[in-house]
């Protein structure tokens, strides 16, 4: 094993930039569980056990792992990032997610910083990335290798939680340049398509969120695929290659996310949750339920309920 000494000097650089992003989360994050920051859409997580999977309605961010280990795993496809790599989800993906290497002495230490679609547009043009084809579409959910240029971004940004009369002005520069280092990175160009007006994945992206705004109406893919300008053959298989699924289980993964929030947090029953986000079925529902979430609806959420409790 190589002396500390004797490492490459960007290898070295990289793991002084992680120990003070990991000492900076632990610090702000005194507790396990999530913590929102004052920087919009930052938020730092500390676990100190693993997490079983769960299922995660993910939105567009970027995660880094300073310390630990997690998994996301996205229609039987697994994702593992740790700090020499992170995690980018650049439209709405229902998933799962998992915390696979966190114990008390070394806890899972995180963060995760919303995307602007307004900056990804604004630098795209900037980023001297190799252009995305417009018929081309990616997965919307990959990880890639953590460069030096973009953990210095990311530590500036979590420096500033030290100096709140610098947040104003200062927050805002950091977070463009982390959105340049994404699209200069070496799967930038996926951010960069979603990013083009009139290409594909941004028309595809557009229907992600229809579909997650009007999750509770009947799906009429020929309408959908006509308002974007495309044929109902092409917009499924373009929504699949973005997202993994088709536009119709994508529906139901939202429905089913949605009705288990209305159970936990509005205390809503399950046939009453089930009939608010769609379904005409109860035992449709709760046979879909256990299929993702491991158990039907209320056994589900009263093990998630006895969770928080021991917690």
């Amino acid at each position: 094993m190589r002396s500390a000494s004797s490492r490459p000097p960007e290898t070295a650089g990289r793991l002084d930039q992680q120990a003070e992003l990991g000492a900076l989360i632990a610090r702000h994050a005194g507790e396990d569980g999530v913590h929102p920051t004052a920087v919009a859409g930052l938020t730092l997580a500390r676990f100190s056990r693993p997490q079983g999977c769960n299922a995660v309605l993910y939105d567009p961010r970027l995660y880094i792992v300073a310390q630990g280990r997690k998994a996301t795993v996205l229609a039987g496809r697994r994702y593992e990032y740790d700090p020499l790599h992170y995690l980018v989800v650049s439209t709405p993906l229902p998933a799962l997610g998992e915390i696979v290497e966190a114990t008390p002495e070394r806890p899972y230490l995180a963060l995760k910083l919303s995307l602007d679609p307004a900056h990804l547009h604004a630098l795209a043009a900037h980023s001297a990335q190799r252009p995305q084809q417009p018929d081309s579409v990616d997965s919307a959910l990959f990880a890639a290798r953590a460069t030096p240029q973009l953990l210095d971004a990311v530590l500036r940004l979590v420096r500033l939680l030290d100096s709140p009369r610098d947040l104003a002005a200062l927050a805002p520069m950091r977070v463009r340049e982390i959105h340049y280092r994404l699209l200069t990175g070496e799967l930038g160009h996926r951010l960069s398509g979603l990013a083009s007006t009139g290409s594909r994945a941004q028309r595809i992206s557009r229907a992600v969120d229809v579909l997650r705004r009007d999750y509770a109406e009947p799906l009429r893919i020929e309408s959908l695929a006509q308002a974007l300008h495309m044929s109902p053959s092409s917009l499924h298989h373009q929504f699949k290659a973005l997202t993994s699924m088709s536009p119709l289980q994508f529906q139901k993964r939202i429905r089913l996310h949605e009705a288990r929030r209305l159970m936990l947090v509005d205390g809503l029953e399950a046939g009453a949750a089930a009939h608010r986000v769609g379904y005409e079925s109860a035992s449709q529902f709760s046979r879909e339920y256990k299929r993702l979430f491991g158990a039907p609806p209320r056994r589900e959420v009263g093990q998630v309920q006895g969770r928080r409790e021991a917690d």
